[in-house]
């Protein structure tokens, strides 16, 4: 693993980056808080993601110690204006735009708590990898607060509008085994073995056309997105377009001449 970080933008403290070759790991610390989100730590993300550097193809997001992320650092916001709760909500919708539609893939590994803006976090991610550790809750309601970095939009379209009204009115959690069924995390693997994964999924997609990753992280989100005809326009066009690059015709030159391996299922 490398610290050879200095093409990055300054981050805060609670923020801790490395490099193993190009793909970049940012460590999320702030483990006597659970890692909860405190707006340094928040716009030290949103200034990093949005200055990923052309080099790196694929970010690894985790948390120090035992959680992923608790969330908002209710300290913050406790005896907060309307100002504030707005502007809160501003820069954590802006982060989570920010890596959805990050420039490469960002892959969480996620243990302990993944809770309210913890979760909006992980899933703004492509790629989530979970611990048997790993618990997943929106207490908003019962706090008296509500979803304000992107989970009211994100979280119902993962797992449907009446299991987010129950976790948020009712304080329901889910484990990780049931997080999996439900779509919280793509993987499930055994304890320790998050980060080790994670790391070997980046290393895969790294391997992928470049245009073809991008069409994946930018096109399709927004597919989803439109109407159906508009959808199947906004296909036609990423799919001539990616089929004319250079190096998707050289892979499938490959293919055709067996070069590359069939797909399989072990």
């Amino acid at each position: 693993m490398s610290n050879s970080t200095s093409t990055l933008p300054a981050v805060p403290d609670c923020i801790k980056l490395s490099r193993d070759e190009t793909t970049l790991v940012v460590r999320i610390s702030r483990p006597e808080k659970r890692n909860s989100l405190s707006d340094e730590l928040v716009l030290g993300l949103s200034a990093l993601f949005a200055a990923i550097p052309t080099e790196i193809t694929g970010v690894v997001l985790h948390g120090e110690g035992e959680h992923f992320c608790a969330g908002l650092d209710l300290n913050e916001v406790k005896e907060g204006s309307l100002n504030k709760g707005l502007q809160t909500s501003v820069i954590g919708q802006r982060l989570n735009d920010l890596i959805q539609y990050c420039s490469v893939p960002v892959i969480t590994v996620l243990q302990g708590a993944v809770i309210g803006g913890g979760l909006e976090l992980a899933v703004a991610s492509h790629i989530r990898i979970a611990e048997p550790s790993a618990f997943y809750a929106l207490p908003e309601g019962v706090r008296g607060i509500f979803l304000g970095s992107g989970g009211s939009v994100r979280i119902p379209r993962l797992i449907g509008t009446d299991r987010v009204l129950d976790m948020m009115l009712t304080g329901r959690t889910y484990g990780a085994e049931d997080g999996y069924r439900l779509g919280f995390s793509q993987y499930l693997v055994e304890a320790g073995a998050g980060f080790a994964k994670a790391m070997e999924l980046a290393k895969k997609v790294a391997q992928n056309a470049p245009l073809a990753t991008y069409a994946v992280l930018q096109a399709l989100p927004r597919i989803v997105e439109q109407d159906p005809v508009n959808g199947l326009l906004t296909e036609r066009l990423m799919a001539t377009i990616a089929q004319s690059d250079e190096e998707a015709k050289k892979r499938l030159r490959d293919f055709l001449e067996r070069k590359m391996n069939k797909v399989t299922h072990k």
